[in-house]
């Protein structure tokens, strides 16, 4: 058995480079030296090891095989470098326990899908991109990793930094949504609070941003289907919040299930070794997705696992997730010279030097304590944390003749739909169960609470998807006897993720009839919609008075959609994706190109490019959000310039005034649109924004910077440009809802 005093080795690093006053470098030196070290001790089976991750079985997120025992003993002989899916330290301990019989003791490391929340669910990543609120959604995920840190796990696959424009791909729900600007905003956050103070922290995880890349634009909206792109897209609209994690200091990435024009992601040289590792120079490690490489063989790429090994090895993938491609057939690969051992070793490396910023080296269980699994789990600010998280997801989308916030005076409100009363369902897609017993809120149980001296009165109404309408009469009985009629619909949590791809989003047809029953009622009909996409809903839409967005908000969900139908929260909302009128529109975004026959509306349709069944808008456009308040845009923005030079700013001003009788808060979106560009430019592009709250009657100035870097987008060589000319300034509430507009000369 070989002993290492890595702190020995790091004692003496340190002191040699404290010398230079540099002491970051000199960490990272001492770290450098601690993995070559180790790396000249090991052999080349226990180098393979590290590149190999098993499942753990406990829970799953792909094909489950039973054989913990063997991968005990696999584990014990150092051919394991990481696992995924196991939960509480009782059942990692076990793990690590049988790593540290190995000859060298090298820690593994443990990850899990930390989505949106770990204990305590937060809403779906797609709601929280919503609130278009940085600090809410870093600390989001500040939380997570508190809570799956305490539990022995450090290192979650999350955040999906994928761009998505096509709502029927199952997991838009995983995202943030159309836009780069606001994408890349919130994959930094994302970052930064999974990893908190620093990789090494005790309340610490490593981030993994996926999917590396384009696999938001999978053919169809179909999963892990193939995306054929030109490289312009894919370096303005897809790479962008890949390159802001990498910026925000990600550990890991994760490729993609996806081929891209014609070359499977976990085999693709461009995106992993030009991009990622070259051009980009990330030092850091890349993971596959479940079983990737060995599924390069069902693309018709490879022949088999060897060849995959080899070409997803050479290609840049470190890690292989459960293909077993790697730890079968690398040695082989080897002996047969077709694979240098230094990639190997790179690999490893990679691995190692995420270990030792973890700190596992001195204390492989440093993450596994069961006094502080029982204590950082679900306390009181968390919980609290979570229902203002889920409330400023909320988005309102209608409130006619101001029928919300509901009025304390009413007698009676009739709470209608299958899902009024839902608990697990309000965790959505990619939740963990951690506890049997968790108390996740209803709204039925969140409005009771709010509820006072008005009375409630509940009914199903239907199922989620089936045709029965047996429950119709319990729900009109009980919508007849009410003041307001309070409905949740929407889909099953089973109805939006990974693999639930569909070609119809619309609004279940049970669901919809029964809004129809309870808008025959003639009282005043509240919609709350409850999903993990863009649903299509447009009867409702149309005839219901008022309409919130609920997405998927997580264990704090009921209390949270109380507080704003009570009005102890004013929604402040935007859709951080378009929602269509029909699955015919898309792909529809806002950041379109123009065409040379542009319809200059929805009824100009001859020889346009038009629909001639259907408007061209949206049913809701990207960044649309109403508020209990409105807020007045006041026509007064001047410039400090007209003009500027590529390494000037200019600044635009405009005053904000709250013209209601509610205090509230508005997302201030500022777009910008190059009118002569070549190559062309999008309609508008979002550039920046700002969350203000103001009080009834407050006027606030505001003011936006424009600089050298919100004019710049890349050429047909993918080098980033800017290029004199005229650019036209709109600022509004919403992509479709321009209060403002300027425009300035960038001169040379």
């Amino acid at each position: 058995m070989i002993k290492i005093n890595w702190k020995v080795i790091g004692m003496l690093t340190l002191a040699g480079c404290l010398v230079t006053g540099n002491k970051a470098l000199a960490q990272q030196d001492s770290i450098d030296l601690k993995v070559e070290s180790l790396l000249g001790k090991m052999t080349l089976a226990e180098k393979i090891g590290q590149l190999n991750q098993y499942n753990g079985d406990w829970e799953a997120t792909g094909p489950v095989t039973k054989d913990v025992g063997n991968k005990i003993n696999e584990i014990k002989q150092g051919r394991v470098g990481a696992v995924l899916n196991i939960m509480g330290t009782t059942h990692i301990r076990t793990f690590q326990d049988a790593a540290m019989q190995s000859r060298l003791k090298i820690p593994l490391l443990f990850g899990q899908d930390v989505i949106h929340g770990y204990r305590i669910t937060f809403p779906i990543p797609l709601g929280e991109a919503s609130s278009w609120d940085m600090k809410a959604i870093e600390q989001s995920a500040r939380i997570a990793a508190t809570e799956a840190s305490a539990s022995g796990i450090n290192w979650t696959f999350a955040p999906m930094v994928d761009i998505a424009r096509d709502p029927r791909w199952g997991r838009v729900m995983e995202g943030a949504g159309e836009d780069p600007y606001l994408g890349s905003l919130i994959a930094t956050a994302r970052v930064k609070g999974f990893q908190g103070n620093g990789l090494g922290s005790i309340d610490a995880v490593m981030a993994c941003a996926k999917h590396f890349a384009a696999y938001g634009a999978a053919i169809g909206g179909r999963d892990y289907n193939s995306v054929d792109m030109g490289l312009h897209t894919l370096w303005e609209i897809y790479l962008p919040p890949f390159k802001a994690a990498l910026d925000a200091g990600v550990a890991t990435f994760m490729n993609s299930f996806n081929d891209l024009n014609g070359i499977p992601a976990t085999g693709n040289n461009y995106l992993q070794r030009d991009i990622l590792k070259g051009k980009w120079g990330f030092k850091g490690f890349v993971v596959s997705d479940w079983g990737s490489i060995g599924e390069m063989i069902n693309h018709g790429y490879v022949k088999d696992n060897y060849e995959a090994a080899e070409v997803a090895l050479k290609a840049g993938s470190d890690m292989d997730m459960e293909s077993r491609s790697y730890i079968n057939n690398l040695s082989k690969l080897v002996a047969d010279n077709k694979v240098p051992v230094s990639l190997i070793d790179d690999a490893a490396k990679r691995i190692l030097r995420k270990k030792f910023e973890m700190g596992l080296f001195d204390d492989p269980y440093r993450f596994i304590n069961a006094k502080r699994e029982k204590t950082a789990l679900n306390t009181p600010e968390n919980i609290e944390a979570a229902r203002d998280i889920a409330r400023k997801s909320i988005v309102l989308l209608k409130n006619e003749h101001q029928l919300l916030p509901l009025s304390k005076d009413l007698k009676t409100i009739a709470v209608i739909g299958p899902l009024a009363n839902a608990k697990k369902e309000l965790k959505g897609f990619w939740s963990l169960e951690i506890d049997k017993n968790e108390n996740n809120v209803s709204l039925l149980e969140g409005m009771q609470k709010q509820a006072g001296q008005t009375k409630l009165i509940y009914a199903q109404g239907c199922n989620i998807t089936d045709n029965s309408r047996v429950g119709f009469a319990d729900a009109i009985a009980a919508a007849q006897k009410a003041d307001v009629i309070v409905m949740a619909v929407g889909e099953a949590p089973d109805m939006t993720g990974e693999a639930k791809s569909k070609s119809n989003i619309r609004l279940p047809d049970i669901q919809e009839q029964l809004i129809k029953e309870m808008k025959a009622t003639g009282k005043p009909v509240v919609v709350l919609l409850m999903a993990g996409r863009p649903m299509i809903f447009n009867w409702t839409a149309d005839n219901v008075p008022a309409i919130l967005y609920t997405w998927w908000l997580g264990s704090q969900g009921g209390n949270a959609m109380a507080d704003v139908l009570y009005g102890n929260y004013n929604p402040s909302g935007k859709l951080p994706i378009t929602f269509p009128r029909s699955e015919g529109q898309i792909p529809i975004y806002y950041n379109h190109y123009n065409t040379g026959r542009p319809a200059q509306g929805d009824n100009d349709l001859y020889y346009k490019s038009a629909y001639i069944d259907l408007p061209n808008s949206p049913r809701y456009a990207f960044g649309y959000g109403l508020s209990y308040t409105t807020f007045e845009y006041q026509d007064d923005p001047f410039y400090s310039k007209i003009a500027m030079k590529d390494n000037q700013t200019l600044a635009i001003s405009f005053v904000l005034k709250n013209t209601g009788k509610y205090a509230g808060e508005e997302v201030v979106q500022l777009y910008i649109r190059d009118l002569v560009s070549q190559p062309l430019r999008p309609v508008k592009e979002l550039k920046d924004f700002r969350k203000i709250l103001l009080q009834p009657g407050e006027s606030r100035r505001v003011t936006f910077n424009i600089n050298k870097n919100m004019l710049s987008f890349y050429n047909d060589k993918q080098e980033l440009i800017t290029q004199p000319g005229d650019f036209q300034v709109m600022i509004g509430s919403a992509s479709n809802d321009i209060r403002l507009q300027r425009t300035f000369e960038l001169v040379n």
